[in-house]
C-alpha cells in the first residue's frame, strides 16, 4: 500500500528498473536511475540537517533536477516548496522567511540568485545543488553552507530512513495573496494521493503512458504530470519552459515523442488551435486531453476537437487548495454550432463532494438556483501555512454536518446546477480571484505592488476577459503631484516585484479613478474605457 508520494517510485524502480521514467529534449533517465540519484539527495538533505516535517525549497527550472528535487526532498521527510525560478528575488526571499526554508534544492546557475536571499531575511543556511558546474566553481551565498552535485552523488544509493506519514506535508505551493504577500497552501500526502490515485483509476494510465509536463512545479496542474504518472509507471516527457509559448513547437512535440496524455490550460491549448498547425500532424498516440485552470472558450474548443477529433477530452475543475475536485467529459453536444456556454465543470471526482450553499445558507438542489462551492472529503489542504486568520476564513466546518468536526473548503465560485441535476456549471467569481494563463491571481495583490511606488497615489486592476489567455490585466494609476512616472517605468517597476504572469499589459495614467456613491473604486466604469 502507497500512502507517500514517493513510495510508487521506489516501487517501480525495484519492478522495472530499466523502464524510461522521465525524458527532456532527448535526455532520458529511468527508474533505477531516479530512485537512486533521489535516494541520494534525501540522504544529503539529512546529513545537511533536514528533519521530518521541514520545508525545503526547490528552486530549479523545468529540467531532470526539477524531479529529482521534488521525490528527493519527500523521501528525506521534508515538504518541498516551489520557488518560481522566474519570479523577482525578493518575492522568494519572502517565501523562505514566510516557510523558515533553512535549505534550497537548487542548480549552479541560481547561486548568485540565492545570494540575495539572506539580506532580505532569509534563514536559507545551506544549497545543494543537483547538476554539474559547468565553469569554474560558482560563487556560494556568504555564510551559506553549499554541497555540490559531486559530494551528492557520494552518498549510499539505498532508500534512506523516513518516520513520515500520510498526514505529513508533502509540498507547499504559494499562491496570489490579497495583501500583497504570496500566501502557502499546504498539501499533505494524503491529500494529493487522494487525486492521484483517483487520476489513475478515472484515466487508465499504464506504464504504456507517456504523459507531458508542461505546467512548473509552482502550479498544481504539475502534480498530475508527475504523480500520476510516476503512480502508473509511465513517462513523463518535460516540455521545457523555451517551447511553453511556441505552439508550433510544442505541437510538433507532442507528435513526435508519441505523447498519449497531455494536460494544458485552456489558453495554452487555444494558441495551438491558432498557431499550432494542427493539421500538419498525426498526433496517433494521443488519447486524452485534460484541461483546467480557466474556462476553455467553446470555440476553441470545437476547433480544437474537430482538429484532433481521436483523444477524450476532459474538463478538470478544482483550486489549489484542492486540486482537482471535479470533472467533466466533453460531449459533441457541447461543441454545436449553436452552444456559447462554456463546458460544465462536473461532477464530484470520487471520495470527495461538491456541493453550493446559497445566500440564504440552504444548500442549491436545482437548476437555476445559485451558490457558493463548497469541496468536503480528503482533498482538502491543511491550510495556509502559518495564518490561521486567512486558514480560518475559507477552511471550515462543513456546515451540512452537525455531528462531528469536519473541515470543508469554501471555493468563492459561484455555480449553479445542470438541468439533469448532474453537473455543475460556472458562473464566475465571489470576489476579485482571477484566472489569466492558467494562473490564479488576486487583484489586491497587483494593487498593493503598485502602491509601494512612492509616486503612486491610487491603483486598481482590472480583468478583462480574453478567448486566448483567460483575462488580460490592466492597471489604471494616479500619481502624485509634479510626478514624470510613466507607465513602461511602472510596468518595469512591477517586473521586479511581480512574476511575469502577474504583471499588467498596460498601466494607464489617470487625473482620477471613478468611484461609487460608497466611495469604493468603480471597477465597472473602469471596465467600460477598455
Amino acid at each position: 500500500m502507497h500512502y507517500l508520494l514517493h513510495q510508487s517510485l521506489s516501487s517501480w524502480a525495484e519492478r522495472t528498473p530499466e523502464k524510461e521514467a522521465v525524458r527532456i529534449n532527448g535526455e532520458t533517465m529511468n527508474y533505477g536511475e531516479l530512485d537512486r540519484f533521489t535516494n541520494q539527495l534525501a540522504r544529503t538533505l539529512q546529513e545537511a540537517g533536514v528533519q521530518r516535517g521541514d520545508r525545503v525549497g526547490l528552486y530549479v527550472h523545468k529540467s531532470m533536477a526539477s524531479v529529482i528535487g521534488v521525490f528527493g526532498i519527500m523521501k528525506a521527510g521534508a515538504a518541498y516548496v516551489p520557488l518560481d525560478p522566474n519570479a523577482p528575488e525578493k518575492r522568494l526571499a519572502y517565501i523562505t522567511r514566510d516557510c523558515g526554508i533553512t535549505t534550497v534544492v537548487s542548480v549552479p546557475s541560481k547561486l548568485a540568485s540565492l545570494a540575495v536571499f539572506p539580506s532580505e531575511g532569509s534563514p536559507l543556511r545551506s544549497v545543494v545543488t543537483l547538476e554539474e558546474e559547468t565553469t569554474d566553481e560558482p560563487d556560494s551565498p556568504h555564510n551559506v553552507q553549499w554541497i555540490p552535485w559531486a559530494t551528492v552523488q557520494e552518498q549510499g544509493v539505498e532508500a534512506p530512513g523516513s518516520a513520515a506519514i500520510e498526514t505529513d506535508l508533502a509540498y507547499i505551493l504559494y499562491t496570489s495573496g490579497s495583501t500583497g504577500n504570496p500566501k502557502g497552501v499546504m498539501i499533505s500526502h494524503r491529500t494529493i494521493l487522494t487525486f492521484v490515485n483517483w487520476s489513475v483509476e478515472q484515466f487508465g494510465m499504464t506504464p504504456e503512458d507517456r504523459v507531458t509536463s508542461n505546467a512548473p512545479l509552482h502550479f498544481d496542474l504539475s502534480t498530475f504530470d508527475v504523480y500520476a504518472t510516476i503512480m502508473a509507471g509511465g513517462t513523463i516527457i518535460l516540455i521545457p519552459e523555451t517551447l511553453a509559448t511556441l505552439p508550433s513547437r510544442l505541437s510538433a512535440l507532442i507528435d513526435r515523442e508519441g505523447v498519449t496524455i497531455t494536460y494544458l490550460v485552456p489558453s495554452i491549448l487555444s494558441l495551438m488551435v491558432t498557431y499550432g498547425k494542427l493539421d500538419a500532424f498525426e498526433f496517433e498516440r494521443l488519447r486524452l486531453i485534460l484541461f483546467a485552470g480557466e474556462v476553455f472558450p467553446v470555440k476553441y474548443l470545437r476547433q480544437l476537437v474537430a482538429a484532433i477529433p481521436g483523444p477524450g477530452y476532459f474538463n478538470l475543475y478544482g483550486p489549489t487548495e484542492t486540486n482537482v475536485c471535479t470533472y467533466y467529459e466533453v460531449q459533441p453536444e457541447d461543441l454545436a454550432e449553436d452552444q456559447v456556454q462554456a463546458v460544465p465543470i462536473g461532477r464530484a471526482c470520487e471520495n470527495m463532494e461538491a456541493f453550493a450553499i446559497k445566500d440564504d445558507g440552504s444548500r442549491v438542489s436545482e437548476p437555476g438556483e445559485e451558490g457558493e462551492l463548497w469541496v468536503r472529503g480528503p482533498c482538502v489542504a491543511q491550510g495556509y501555512w502559518g495564518d490561521k486568520e486567512k486558514t480560518g476564513q475559507v477552511f471550515l466546518q462543513n456546515p451540512l454536518n452537525e455531528l462531528f468536526p469536519e473541515s470543508s473548503y469554501r471555493t468563492g465560485d459561484l455555480v449553479t446546477l445542470s438541468e439533469d441535476r448532474q453537473n455543475w456549471i460556472f458562473l464566475g467569481r465571489r470576489d476579485h480571484m482571477i484566472k489569466s494563463r492558467g494562473y490564479r491571481i488576486e487583484l489586491g495583490e497587483i494593487e498593493s505592488v503598485l502602491y509601494l511606488h512612492p509616486e503612486v497615489k491610487e491603483a486598481a486592476v482590472i480583468a478583462v476577459p480574453d478567448d486566448l489567455v483567460g483575462n488580460r490585466l490592466l492597471a489604471f494609476v494616479v500619481v502624485s503631484d509634479q510626478s514624470t512616472l510613466s507607465s513602461g517605468e511602472l510596468i518595469a517597476f512591477c517586473n521586479k516585484h511581480l512574476p511575469k504572469y502577474m504583471v499588467p499589459e498596460q498601466v494607464e495614467m489617470c487625473d482620477i479613478l471613478p468611484k461609487t456613491t460608497s466611495g469604493k473604486t468603480d471597477r465597472q466604469a473602469l471596465l467600460a474605457r477598455t
